[in-house]
């Protein structure tokens, strides 16, 4: 018998549930998101430095899980982004909101010593993008947790 954790521990796909799939599929195109070609009809995939972004249409999503659609507001979920600098957070907000975003709080220091702030893609769904200065980025610009 194996130890190794069942299911195993990563993420493979995050797939948002989106209005409008072509603009939702504009918006991440205007961020300049590679888009993964020929994934079929119906559904858009972006490559990022970890798991593939899936775009797919709300009422799908919900009607493949075998769940009611949800209503509009606070999800309980936001996605992150973790850049080099302060900067670069303000240059990444700055970009989605001229990609189609909407700011959610502009970038500010936060309680946890980084600088970090929100936007939403067309549908709503929350983008953190912050500089933690305790987490370096790996060549991949994946944040390195120390482990001490």
């Amino acid at each position: 018998m194996s130890t190794a954790a069942f299911p195993p521990p990563r993420i493979s796909l995050v797939t948002l549930g989106v209005s409008d799939l072509a603009r939702a599929t504009t918006f991440y195109q205007r961020l300049g998101w590679p888009q993964v070609a020929n994934a079929g009809d119906g559904v858009s995939f972006f490559r990022t430095a970890g798991a593939l972004l899936s775009l797919f249409p709300s009422s799908d999503l919900a009607a493949d899980a075998g769940v009611p659609s949800a209503g509009d507001g606070f999800r309980h979920i936001a996605l992150a982004i973790n850049v080099a600098s302060a900067q670069e957070v303000d240059a990444a907000l700055d970009a989605a909101v001229a990609a189609g975003g909407t700011l959610v709080k502009q970038g500010q220091q936060v309680f946890w010593g980084g600088y970090s702030g929100y936007f939403a893609d067309p549908d709503g769904h929350l983008w953190e993008v912050a500089h933690n200065p305790f987490w370096p980025l790996d060549a991949a610009g994946l944040p390195v947790i120390p482990e001490s």
